[in-house]
């Protein structure tokens, strides 16, 4: 029995290219699209996968796992200090900050003996006798001028001048100090950031430019300490001093990390003091150790998939023009992209600039170092990096969202956008005024609500179930309760469960629509066809070794009866319906006796009948998975019902001749 087969239509179209097909998206054979579209999904995601342990490989060859354990160690010595000292963030004058600099500060950073009060002898300019101090440690000021605010009218009498906030229009440059009266003493000039290698620094209240008053500490401990008493004598910090910086730099060589550190006390034109601090731990010498050239490879690897996924996107867009933009793996691709090449900036600029400052920075061992800049740009592609990561991993989601619960979500979040954004609108112009209704009531008590910004993240922390009533209530015991009543009922209990009920009745509408739509044809269901595929060929080639090996086993016998035969092949674990099917074919009873040409010519045909049964099934699976709900019976489907008649029609013919054999014994018995 010959196997029907489909004739080509030669009024059909001839396919286009994989590629031009991709990017056009008009496949001429759907399921041969669907099949070519998975193969390419598994390909990209083979290479996508390669690109991911790359940037991995990057992102933590280039950091180092001391790093937090570098930081703590720094803030532990300059910030927590014993219940016996005043530590840093405890200063809340310009006395305290006096106590600070001239006892904790000048102890944590003149390690001058050993625990046994040996001297340390070379080991001189070492803060726990492995971190080498990097120049001179630097105090720095900025000031703002006299009468850079105006005194009310009814307050001119007795109040001669104020000191306002610090911006640039109010900065003081001028000199001031004893010495402009006794030339014996000291005076402090102002000094630009050009001047000084000074960096911009942010603190908590605002921030400050590079220029200012410095006065840089000597590596000599004794000398440190004059210095600071001089100071401290000479009334460095006035009511027109805005923050003080201390800045100094350490290099552990055992790690090969730089720790760029920043103590500031800021003084607003309130009084009192406000301490902050930066420790910026970095790694500015790279490819110090064998694993770096490996690293130096995955860079240029890198660049050239960032090439690659440039063209690719190129290409993309050509061919789909508008379309393209109308999908958010697209955007992401973009972004991915974009930040891949801010990365790459970045790290050529920071080696550039680490290759030509480094060695004139350290080449001023005795003067004050300025690695600020350089750890900014550190900081700068290390965030970039991070971010390219993470959008690295977010990729992945694209190359498994051809499956049933991703294409809900992304079809919820599509359907709902439009409920959203006006929910998103009604949304802030409610949380907006109840951040501005804080601001005014408990800004001046409550610190959560001191700022706007701060006002606005507080009220985030409430939907999470983070916040302080007390605060609130102590601020005000009336407007207090009712603030945050209000806020949780009109927020928590209708705004929010507004935006769940949005998300939860489009995902539902989703849900049933695509019970009743054909499933897609999706990346797994590739997988899966194509593993059984391959386990139908192993198990067909396992099957055919059997037969040859039973061919030979017993085609060397003269005599063999067709029931023996039966039983032998069952014995071997071949379907009972295929041994009967064949044998009926051929019309044999149990008593004939099988020739060897015979017995090859059986276990031939069980084979051919066996592949096509796997044919079957792998096509009935394709049937089913297409879902195609037509008027008429596809050619595929007829030739499938074709096969099965025939083989219930060889079936059907040995039943009757074992009837018509049955019969036959019957009427001799009677006779």
């Amino acid at each position: 029995m010959e196997e029907l087969g489909q004739e080509p239509d030669p009024e059909q179209e001839k396919p286009e290219g994989c590629f031009k097909r991709f990017f056009t998206g008009k496949p001429s054979d759907v399921k041969e699209d669907h099949e070519l579209l998975a193969q390419k999904m598994i390909r990209e995601l083979v290479i996508y996968l390669v690109f991911i342990a790359i940037v991995c490989t990057i992102a933590f060859g280039m950091t180092s796992s001391y790093s937090y354990y570098y930081t703590k160690v720094m803030k532990d010595l300059f910030i927590e200090q014993g219940s016996s000292e005043m530590g840093f963030k405890d200063i809340t004058s310009v006395k305290d900050f006096w106590k600070y600099t001239q006892g904790p500060f000048l102890q944590g950073l003149y390690w001058d003996k050993w625990y046994n009060n040996d001297q340390l002898g070379k080991l001189e300019g070492y803060i726990y006798y492995e971190n080498k101090l990097l120049g001179l440690p630097r105090i720095h000021q900025v000031r703002v001028r006299p009468g850079s605010c105006q005194v009310a009218d009814e307050f001119k009498s007795f109040i001669d001048t104020c000191y306002g906030e610090y911006n640039h229009e109010n900065e003081d440059k001028s000199a001031f100090g004893v010495g402009l009266k006794n030339k014996k003493k000291m005076a402090f000039h102002y000094r630009s950031s050009e001047e000084i290698d000074g960096f911009w620094h942010w603190g908590d209240i605002t921030s400050y430019e590079g220029g200012g008053y410095v006065k840089d500490l000597s590596l000599d401990k004794q000398t440190a300490v004059d210095s600071i008493k001089d100071l401290h004598d000479n009334l460095w910090i006035e009511r027109g001093t805005r923050a003080v910086f201390l800045t100094f730099t350490v290099y552990n060589a055992n790690i090969n990390l730089f720790c760029i550190i920043v103590l500031t006390v800021e003084f607003p034109p309130t009084g009192g003091a406000f301490p902050s601090w930066s420790f910026t731990t970095v790694k500015l010498i790279h490819y110090d150790n064998d694993f770096q050239p490996f690293i130096f490879l995955c860079q240029i690897l890198f660049v050239f998939f960032i090439i690659y996924y440039m063209v690719q996107e190129a290409i993309e867009m050509f061919f789909r023009g508008k379309e393209y933009f109308k999908e958010f793996w697209n955007f992401l691709d973009v972004l991915l992209v974009l930040s891949s090449t801010i990365c790459i900036g970045f790290q050529i600029y920071r080696e550039f600039v680490v290759m030509n400052e480094l060695p004139i920075i350290l080449s001023k061992f005795n003067k004050y170092q300025d690695f600020a800049s350089l750890a900014f740009w550190e900081s700068r592609s290390n965030n970039a990096v991070a971010i390219t990561v993470f959008l690295t991993w977010v990729k992945v989601f694209k190359y498994i969202s051809f499956n049933k619960t991703m294409t809900q979500l992304a079809t919820t979040l599509s359907r709902c956008a439009k409920d959203l954004l006006g929910f998103f609108v009604m949304f802030f112009i409610v949380f907006l005024a109840f951040t501005q209704l804080g601001y005014l009531l408990f800004g001046n008590q409550v610190e959560d609500f001191s700022t706007f910004m701060n006002s606005f993240f507080t009220l985030f922390r409430i939907i999470l179930g983070d916040f302080n009533f007390y605060q609130l209530e102590k601020a005000n015991r009336i407007l207090g309760p009712i603030f945050f009543m209000l806020f949780v009922f009109f927020v928590f209990f209708v705004l929010i469960n507004m935006f769940l009920a949005i998300i939860n009745d489009t995902y539902s509408e989703v849900k049933s629509d695509m019970t009743k739509q054909t499933e897609m044809y999706i990346m797994s269901d590739y997988l899966r066809q194509s593993y059984k595929r391959l386990i139908a060929r192993i198990w067909q080639s396992k099957e055919s070794h059997r037969l040859d090996s039973l061919s030979q086993q017993y085609t060397t016998k003269n005599k063999i009866t067709v029931g023996e035969w039966q039983k032998l092949l069952i014995e071997q674990g071949f379907e009972d319906d295929l041994v009967y099917a064949v044998i009926n074919k051929f019309g044999l009873e149990k008593e004939h006796i099988l020739e060897p040409t015979e017995q090859k010519k059986i276990l031939s045909e069980m084979n051919r009948m066996r592949n096509i049964g796997v044919k079957e099934e792998q096509q009935e699976e394709d049937l089913e998975r297409e879902g195609k709900a037509t008027e008429y019976v596809p050619s595929e489907e007829f030739a499938i019902i074709m096969r099965r008649v025939d083989r219930m029609e060889t079936t059907l013919i040995g039943l009757v001749s074992n009837i018509d054999a049955v019969l036959v014994q019957i009427s001799s018995q009677r006779k």
